[in-house]
């Protein structure tokens, strides 16, 4: 689950940091009151754990197991 809500956030930064590239346009800061807005800076603080939780996503095994009941 947590996996999950990590990815979510990551995916809400990408389309963030792709609309301040393209359009130079903050989403985050201008639904949030700016960027110094402290609702601002928690989601900025939880895309940016999210990334740092990310990467272990990078080294993990995703062999599926399967347990067979009798």
């Amino acid at each position: 689950m947590l996996d999950k809500i990590a990815l979510i956030l990551l995916i809400i930064g990408g389309i963030n940091w792709g609309s301040v590239g393209i359009f130079q346009f903050d989403i985050v800061a201008w639904l949030c009151g700016g960027q110094g807005a402290i609702v601002s800076r928690i989601i900025y603080t939880l895309v940016g754990l999210s990334a740092i939780w990310c990467i272990s996503l990078l080294f993990r095994d995703n062999e599926v197991v399967v347990h067979k009941t009798s």
